[in-house]
């Protein structure tokens, strides 16, 4: 049996069904950060429906929220666009998402329980093996997972709701750059190290491994930037 890391939620509603709204953003934010709907494009509230297979009410619902995370712009009697992918931006994302990866960081390595830290080394181990792979969309499943996971873990729904469209944003940025990473040995390693810290409950390690995490991230946009 494959391991997942939702079988660690710690929810009072882990064991109920999503709400279709839920579903309906989650299916619109696959397809729009794995860039299946282009970044540029414009679509009708009906062909979302569609595409998804759920309502239009929930799909409206969820657009508000991605509209919200800043992945489309909603045009009044003209549709909705997928926002484009803006490089110079994605380094903003990542001023704002160094402070609060850390804070999380932090939180999730003070506060997880055994089994959360035991997910973050399994997690940890699986990053790894995405990069001996060499297997760039393997590594982005796994690491924008993890990433989920330690918000739920820090505890703290606040900083959570600040990061969830930083995440998005950046899960997209990548996505479509995935084919200019340079060693995925070395990236999966700064992202495992993290993970390590945490499932170690080491506070000062997770803060340094998230500063260095970021600071991979920051070199690697201005690299394509320079390009």
């Amino acid at each position: 049996m494959p391991f997942s890391l939702d079988a660690f939620a710690d929810t009072p509603t882990a064991n109920a069904g999503p709400r279709l709204g839920d579903q309906a953003y989650a299916a619109l934010e696959e397809l729009i950060v794995t860039a299946t709907l282009p970044p540029g494009s414009l679509w009708s509230e009906a062909a979302l429906s569609e595409r998804t297979g759920i309502g239009r009410t929930p799909v409206r619902e969820a657009l508000q929220r991605l509209a919200a995370d800043h992945l489309v712009i909603l045009l009044r009697r003209h549709g909705i666009k997928i926002t484009e992918v803006q490089v110079a931006e994605q380094l903003l994302v990542l001023d704002a998402r160094r402070e609060l990866e850390r804070l999380v960081s932090v939180c999730a390595a003070r506060r997880a329980s055994k089994a959360e830290r035991e997910a973050h080394l399994h997690s940890a181990v699986e990053l790894h093996e995405a990069g001996e792979k060499r297997d760039p969309l393997l590594y982005l499943r796994v690491h924008f997972a993890l990433k989920r996971f330690t918000c739920a873990c820090a505890r703290n729904p606040y900083a959570t709701r600040a990061l969830s469209p930083l995440h998005a944003l950046s899960r997209r940025f990548f996505y479509v750059h995935h084919d200019r990473f340079g060693d995925l040995m070395e990236v999966a390693r700064v992202h495992a190290e993290l993970a390590e810290a945490i499932g170690r409950g080491d506070e000062a390690g997770a803060s340094a491994c998230c500063d260095a995490m970021t600071d991979y991230a920051v070199a690697f946009t201005r690299k394509i930037i320079l390009e």
